[in-house]
């Protein structure tokens, strides 16, 4: 039992829809100041983080090492509560999809990517996305909430169970986690950093800075906010070689315009104790849109003094998008014009396609209170009824 200013203390760490601690969301540091709340010493937050994410407990009565007295006080005041798996899909190319029920309702996507020893781990901050990249499915499905930490890292948690990664001895199966999935992470800024520093804790998942990245459209305040708290790897969604074209695709462009946005990520990356890293350019190749041989050397020109490695993406369909997949040969001719001014230019392969889990593929559940979804959809339905007209 505790007492009334116990209880006080512990009210910043409650989850409001359930009144209970929710201990998979909390960092090292939260977890440490938790304990401290209700009269514990700070080790405890290492027995309970390790009890967590070493070894997926999912009660405090699994916590052997812990007193009775006290996990029967932590009965009364805590939970261990991950969002809810309604799906699972295997990919024929070893790619793993989860939808995951999310509280009010909603439900985001997970996805796992194998690649030989590593396994990267593409992770939802969001339910829909607040942003709307015309390109992206998951922007069509508007926008409901921000997810919290223990949404954000019960995404990785369940992945690992799922493996059963989170035994003593197992194999560890998600070596990399890229905030990339539905959501942009910089709008969710407070969650995001929490499960990263979980990610990357030893206490967590023990991952490396380099191995945990965040990709961001361009919110240039809270980039400018994020050296003071993290240090983890760097990726931008750029997609065009100038303003005028990327505030078509990425229309946050026209509030932090690509110069605003090279400059935070050089600020960012000047910030880092280690000098080596460099910012990773997400590309994402349009036919007859931004694939162009005048584009690729433009956006040569334009990143030549940015200290960068471009990854291109071969657009996704989705229905109603648009939008055309490039053929191989427009990849390859920009590839090459990239690396042709020394530029580091990789390809992503499609991954999960058949199971709708490629880049910019991610859709979940959205109650959406920004009706962007509804006008999508009946901008959809004129468009068809148009065509059936001029067909006629």
């Amino acid at each position: 039992m505790l007492t009334p200013d116990q209880q006080t203390a512990i009210e910043p760490f409650i989850d409001e829809s359930t009144g209970l601690v929710n201990l998979l969301g909390l960092s090292m540091d939260k977890m440490t100041a938790f304990f401290a709340a209700i009269g514990e010493k700070p080790f405890r937050a290492q027995q309970v983080m390790k009890w967590i994410h070493h070894l997926g407990a999912e009660s405090v009565d699994e916590m052997t090492n812990i007193s009775k007295n006290l996990r029967a006080t932590l009965k009364d005041i805590v939970e261990i509560r991950a969002p809810e798996i309604l799906t699972q899909k295997d990919s024929a190319d070893g790619t793993r999809k989860w939808v995951m029920k999310v509280a009010s309702g909603n439900s985001v996507e997970t996805v796992y990517i194998p690649d030989g020893e590593r396994g990267t781990l593409c992770v939802s901050s969001q339910v829909g996305c607040s942003l709307d990249c015309s390109f992206c499915s998951t922007g069509k499905q508007g926008f409901m909430r921000d997810l919290t930490p223990a949404e954000i890292i019960g995404q990785v948690w369940l992945a690992a169970k799922s493996f059963d990664s989170l035994k003593p001895n197992s194999k560890r199966y998600v070596t990399n986690v890229v905030m990339m999935g539905m959501g942009e992470p910089l709008l969710n800024f407070d969650a995001v950093v929490d499960a990263m520093n979980i990610m990357r804790n030893d206490f967590g998942y023990g991952i490396s800075k380099r191995r945990v990245t965040l990709s961001t459209s361009g919110v240039v305040p809270a980039l400018n906010r994020l050296s003071a708290v993290t240090d983890v790897s760097l990726a931008i969604s750029l997609h065009a070689p100038n303003d005028e074209l990327r505030n078509e695709l990425v229309p946050i462009n026209r509030k932090y315009p690509i110069s605003e946005l090279l400059q935070a990520c050089r600020d960012y990356m000047n910030d880092l104790p280690d000098t080596h890293r460099v910012t990773t350019v997400e590309y994402t190749l349009i036919k007859g849109v931004n694939d162009s041989p005048e584009q690729a050397r433009a956006l040569a020109k334009l990143l030549n003094d940015f200290p960068c490695k471009i990854n291109l993406i071969p657009f996704n369909p989705f229905p109603n998008s648009g939008y055309e997949k490039p053929s191989m040969n427009a990849v390859k001719r920009f590839q090459t014009l990239l690396m042709q001014s020394d530029f580091v230019v990789t390809v992503r392969s499609t991954r999960g396609d058949d199971i709708d889990a490629a880049c910019g593929q991610l859709v979940g559940q959205v109650q959406d209170k920004t009706r962007r979804s509804a006008r999508y959809q009946q901008k959809s339905v004129e468009s068809k009824r148009i065509k059936i007209v001029h067909s006629a």
